[in-house]
């Protein structure tokens, strides 16, 4: 009798400590970490087999895969996301977004702070659209990706066409035209 009053506990237990399902919020969060700390695994377990991202007249759908190219091409600008602000909102989320990079700061826009409308299928996130850039001066960021853009364009062929290429060779070679922009400015002065 000890016996199985002993087995039927650690049945009981072991079924007690199965992994609880995170809420809209707590998955958010996760996702928004995960990034953070460079980790696409955990990113993985957050997203739905199809994801959709929306920015602006752009609608681009993800399978697993095609979103790794794009967890590559964005990690090559070292970025820091913090979470500013999660709301739900019926049954989706609303996270306003800071997101500091590389890119960013070239741009002068460091950080990127932005809304986040984040949707689910599944308890996954499915869909995340853009709704707001929040404090963005996208004159000086159309001034300084452009005046980047022609001076590569001018001067390092090679190089051209970075800005299009959403590929991790197209984040490393807009890192490249950054540097020899910035050392070809810095030794002008």
């Amino acid at each position: 009798m000890k016996n199985t009053f002993l087995i039927l506990f650690l049945l009981y237990f072991l079924t007690g400590c199965k992994e609880q399902k995170l809420s809209h919020k707590e998955t958010v969060s996760r996702y928004y970490n995960a990034f953070d700390s460079g980790d696409y695994n955990e990113i993985k377990a957050t997203i739905n087999d199809s994801v959709t991202m929306i920015s602006g007249d752009y609608v681009i759908p993800y399978n697993h895969d095609s979103f790794y190219d794009f967890f590559k091409w964005d990690s090559i600008f070292k970025p820091s996301y913090k979470i500013v602000e999660l709301d739900e909102k019926n049954n989706d989320i609303i996270v306003t977004i800071a997101q500091d990079n590389v890119r960013n700061e070239f741009l002068k826009n460091n950080p990127l702070v932005f809304k986040v409308k984040v949707s689910f299928t599944l308890e996954k996130i499915s869909k995340l659209e853009e709704l707001e850039y929040i404090d963005v001066n996208w004159e000086v960021w159309n001034q300084e990706k452009d005046s980047l853009v022609s001076w590569i364009k001018n001067n390092h062929h090679d190089l051209d066409g970075f800005v299009e290429d959403m590929t991790m060779k197209g984040s490393k070679d807009y890192l490249k035209a950054i540097e020899l922009y910035a050392s070809n400015k810095y030794n002008l002065q």
